[in-house]
């Protein structure tokens, strides 16, 4: 056990950790519905055929390593929890093994790029079947929402934040909502759709009367 947090605390592994507590942290604020795991502000629904040289810096990499399909904080997640893992192993069981100072410096920081290019293809294996689970729907069916009742997920509703359930035969559809504030919406508030952006992808809602 030791030598396990010898490794998760020490050079190299310490940078994954504090990446992958930032992670823990970020996941406990959107259970909780302070932040909007769904709504990152960066695009990762990339047409397969899209041009790296047409697309941002961020945006290319998630082309080429094939990161797209989900939302960024899951891509990213998986990311840092692959690099952190496979980081955190070679620091328990290799590292030890070199004999000087300098060439554990060295060989700690070949183990943290290492860590991040395996991790790559890795985590782009792992979202192939987390794809299936967000799906963008088209406008046709996110206009034929509007005038439908949902109940509110989030702990409060904002002009850019918030998400709600509308309830449809089989599962239920998670949707990004806004509203004008000040409002009474909370967690559980039932309210009506009444209007669709499709510039910003979300719906505005209104108290249920």
């Amino acid at each position: 056990m030791g030598n396990f947090f010898g490794a998760a605390l020490g050079y190299p592994t310490a940078i994954y950790t504090a990446l992958l507590g930032m992670v823990l942290f970020y996941w406990v604020l959107a259970v909780v519905g302070v932040v909007d795991f769904d709504s990152s502000g960066i695009d990762l629904e990339l047409q397969a055929d899209a041009s790296v040289d047409d697309l941002g810096t961020l945006a290319g990499f998630v082309v080429a390593f094939g990161l797209g399909g989900v939302p960024f904080s899951v891509a990213i997640s998986l990311l840092v929890l692959i690099s952190w893992t496979v980081c955190c192993l070679i620091a328990m069981w290799l590292l030890p093994l070199v004999p000087t100072l300098l060439l554990q410096v060295a060989a700690g920081t070949a183990t943290l790029l290492g860590s991040f290019a395996l991790a790559l293809p890795a985590t782009a294996v792992s979202l192939r079947p987390l794809r299936r689970l967000f799906v963008t729907h088209g406008a046709a069916t996110n206009a034929s929402l509007v005038g439908q009742r949902c109940s509110v997920l989030t702990s409060s509703v904002t002009d850019t934040f918030g998400q709600a359930e509308v309830p449809r035969r089989g599962a239920p559809l998670n949707i990004d909502v806004r509203a004008a504030e000040p409002n009474v919406f909370t967690r559980g508030t039932p309210a009506r759709i009444v209007d669709y952006d499709p510039a910003t992808q979300r719906y505005s809602i209104e108290p249920e009367v």
